[in-house]
């Protein structure tokens, strides 16, 4: 069962709050990825709590979907189309939310691309390498870097990162994934110690397996247990008001003991399950099963264990 670490003050927070409005209302919240899965399930909810939730993702339709919904439930919502891989479009956003609101007080970083492929099959691929430290790393990293000094000049702010609990374990078949969302944790808690006196605090959210459409092409995963992204923006709202330095479960702390007690014993436990996993058919150049082209993760959400879709284009 997942675990959400809770300070003894929080869990307090938690306690005293009940039956009075959640600390979102009135807020500011910005969510990347919000067109689809865990993104837009959490736009949802912050909007049903009284945020004005700000929209970022690259699906003009999409997001003026979910920003539609938001406001028939009687929510207020801004959408911002944008490329997240676009240092530019980046720098622009931060500009024009600024403007805006004058400062975002809760973000979460959502937008993710997730690859799951054997380093076998990478050899010609570098480029699988740097298009998910652009989207899960660089692109991150640029838009809380220009939204940190109106949360540290207003002495309030929440980061909330959507990872993987693949960083923990180093999961077979992810390193181009799990590298760029490692980075973003080390990052994160780093940048947390820096601004923790400004009261501006980072959440790093490990998650499992979430069903939405980016672990489609990856067959293994269909009847697998995980989460609904419904569940998952459940947890990301909790964080929110928390604001805890992780959220994990249990097999991710396990597998992060064992890497540091029995480092060897691990190498051969994963190397065999590494062996009983073959990659999908995506991952293998072969097609994927659905009936549309898609580019996997981009301004999706990330569920912890993903193969990538076609893309036009791309290798």
């Amino acid at each position: 069962m997942p675990s959400l670490w809770m300070t003894p003050r929080a869990r307090l927070r938690r306690l005293l709050r009940r039956g009075h409005p959640s600390p979102l209302a009135g807020r500011v919240v910005l969510v990347t990825g919000a067109s689809s899965g865990i993104g837009e399930a959490t736009a949802l909810a912050v909007g049903r709590l009284g945020s004005t939730v700000l929209l970022v993702a690259r699906r003009v339709d999409d997001l003026a979907r979910v920003r539609a919904q938001i406001v028939e439930e009687g929510g207020q919502a801004a959408s911002y189309p944008c490329d997240l891989t676009d240092a530019e479009a980046v720098d622009g956003l931060v500009k024009q939310v600024l403007a805006d609101h004058g400062a975002v007080d809760y973000l979460v970083n959502n937008a993710g691309r997730s690859i799951r492929r054997s380093l076998h099959l990478s050899y010609d691929r570098p480029h699988d390498f740097e298009r998910t430290m652009a989207i899960n790393y660089f692109g991150p990293v640029r838009l809380t870097l220009g939204l940190l000094p109106a949360m540290r000049a207003q002495q309030f702010g929440h980061v909330v990162n959507i990872l993987s609990w693949g960083v923990q374990i180093k999961a077979p078949k992810f390193a181009a994934y799990l590298a760029s969302k490692s980075a973003l944790d080390t990052w994160s808690r780093i940048a947390g110690r820096e601004t923790w006196s400004d009261n501006v605090t980072f959440t790093n959210m490990r998650f499992g397996l979430v069903h939405t459409d980016m672990v489609v092409p990856t067959e293994s995963f269909e009847d697998r247990r995980g989460l609904t992204a419904e569940q998952a923006a459940a947890r990301v709202v909790r964080a929110l008001e928390d604001r805890p330095v992780f959220v994990g479960n249990a097999i991710g702390y396990v597998g992060e003991v064992l890497n540091l007690v029995t480092p060897r014993l691990s190498e051969v436990i994963l190397a065999r399950y590494d062996a009983m996993a073959p990659d999908s058919k995506a991952a293998r150049g072969e097609g994927w099963r659905g009936d549309k082209p898609s580019e996997h993760g981009d301004e999706g959400d990330d569920a912890g264990g993903d193969d990538e879709r076609p893309e036009q284009g791309l290798g």
